[in-house]
């Protein structure tokens, strides 16, 4: 049996044997309209389960009040407390997000974005798959005129706004701490250089360690997508090398995991005999044993202002992209797997 057909406006204003356009105004409580048709018109509408359509209304009205939003996994607690922020936000000022997520997939993205663009969305706040290389997609938001706000991930090519976290100076921070807990030989599982975040923590990693005097052996620098999976391997990699670490610094908390089941596994001892930190300040990280040391990166802060960026540009009647970058502080969360306590 087939699907049933979707009633319209016209369905509705055959039964009652009046205009289309005197129906949409019924439903859309025209002052015009007396309250008796109003009624009639509703009660009819519900009677044929009628449903407005919204992306026909948007491009009548040029405005859909929704705002669509990119990320790259929503399992993370990171960016599912962004969205929660940015929601909370975006809904008293009456818009609704339509969330979307890459699977840092750089097709499934581009798919994402013509599917949003094709909802007519009000504005697009994303942040970039481990993939993406090429930005002409988000190039084609722009040239729309629709407003492109990037968090966490993004590149200043793009000329948008830009909300995220200081990830040089976090590099820095961790790196300042192993010192201090007297690791000498430190490691970094990073991400993929290309994507500005993990080249700029890679930069934080490389001139601290110049900074203490620190070797800097490209043995002991590893990209990687930083999925637990890949934190197993390279941990593992570290650990067969002649000369290993005696302190792993991991890009993402996910990794940090599959670098400490590794250790656990080998019985090696977290933090003495290898300090270990991640970055991001998953909830699991005060779980495991040892608790995992990590980088707090203000999600909550970076979701409303994420939000509060795009309402700026909602005001305004042509949209006007700037490079308006907000850098926020991140904070280190020193736990088990990282203090020795000397």
């Amino acid at each position: 049996m087939g699907n049933k057909k979707k009633a319209t406006i016209k369905d509705i204003a055959n039964v009652l044997n009046i205009s289309p356009a005197a129906v949409s105004k019924a439903l859309h409580d025209d002052s015009r309209i007396s309250e008796k048709t109003k009624k009639a018109v509703k009660q009819v509408a519900k009677n044929l389960n009628y449903q407005p359509n919204h992306l026909a209304s948007a491009l009548r009205k040029g405005k859909s009040n929704l705002v669509g939003v990119i990320v790259p996994r929503t399992n993370s607690n990171f960016f599912s407390s962004v969205i929660q922020n940015m929601e909370e936000v975006l809904n008293r000022k009456g818009y609704n997000i339509i969330i979307t997520q890459s699977n840092e997939s750089y097709k499934k993205e581009c798919a994402n974005i013509d599917t949003l663009l094709f909802t007519q969305v009000d504005g697009i706040i994303a942040s970039m798959a481990n993939e993406t290389v090429d930005l002409s997609y988000y190039e084609k938001i722009k040239s729309k005129g629709i407003p492109l706000i990037l968090f966490d991930r993004g590149e200043n090519d793009l000329n948008v706004d830009y909300i995220g976290i200081n990830d040089y100076e976090s590099s820095h921070m961790i790196v300042e701490h192993l010192v201090n807990q007297g690791c000498k030989r430190i490691a970094h599982i990073g991400g993929y250089k290309h994507t500005r975040i993990y080249n700029n923590r890679i930069r934080g990693y490389i001139d601290a360690l110049k900074k203490y005097h620190l070797p800097l052996e490209n043995e002991l620098l590893i990209e990687s997508n930083l999925t637990t999976e890949d934190g197993r391997e390279k941990m593992q990699q570290l650990l067969n090398l002649e000369n290993r670490p005696d302190a792993v610094y991991v890009a993402g908390d996910y990794a940090a995991l599959g670098a400490l089941q590794v250790l656990n596994e080998q019985n090696i001892k977290v933090p003495h005999d290898i300090a270990l930190v991640g970055f991001g300040d998953e909830p699991f990280t005060a779980m495991v044993t040892p608790t995992l040391s990590s980088i707090n990166q203000q999600s909550s802060e970076i979701g409303r202002l994420a939000a509060l960026t795009f309402l700026e540009h909602a005001k305004k009647d042509i949209v006007t992209q700037s490079l308006n970058k907000q850098i926020l502080d991140a904070k280190l969360i020193v736990r088990e797997s990282s203090k020795k306590h000397i």
